[in-house]
């Protein structure tokens, strides 16, 4: 079965929103989502990156919107996979941190040894953009200004 790539990066949105938590519209807002796209590519290559978001499609069409399904085959087939999981959990990071982190020890003895696969920060744009920042509900330092005269008022905490 073959899926075209922007296929794959609407599958890679889709899977991004359920691993993140946040929307869509949140995640398209910070513009990065054909940068980590690509750069999961570029470090994994596209036969794994298109194996882990074809098992998530497959997952969601038989999940048809029960998330216990979701749930339970989100931890079996991809959180659970020796091969799989440590791709999506560096996802989560990419996301939140807007850094790649060189995959474990026992995957590279596995699958084989990446040459783009360090840790490394994806650009200068993603810092500032990374969901840890909202997700905390504070920007980030040395990024993006909180705004004129903010510091004169204690910090908002907001639960979500």
């Amino acid at each position: 079965m073959s899926i075209d790539r922007s296929q794959l990066m609407k599958h890679f949105l889709d899977f991004s929103v359920v691993v993140t938590g946040f929307s869509k519209f949140n995640l398209q807002g910070t513009d990065q989502v054909a940068a980590y796209y690509a750069t999961i590519e570029k470090v994994v290559g596209d036969e794994i990156l298109a194996e882990l978001l074809r098992t998530f499609h497959r997952l969601a069409e038989q999940a048809t919107g029960n998330q216990l399904i979701m749930d339970r085959g989100m931890r079996t087939d991809i959180f659970g996979s020796e091969k799989l999981g440590p791709i999506a959990r560096n996802i989560i990071k990419l996301w939140y941190v807007a850094t790649w982190y060189q995959l474990p020890q026992s995957w590279r003895d596995n699958f084989g040894v990446k040459e783009n696969d360090v840790t490394f920060v994806v650009s200068p744009q993603a810092y500032p953009e990374g969901l840890l920042w909202p997700a905390i509900g504070v920007n980030p330092p040395a990024a993006k200004a909180p705004g004129y005269g903010t510091w004169s008022s204690p910090p908002v905490i907001t639960l979500r």
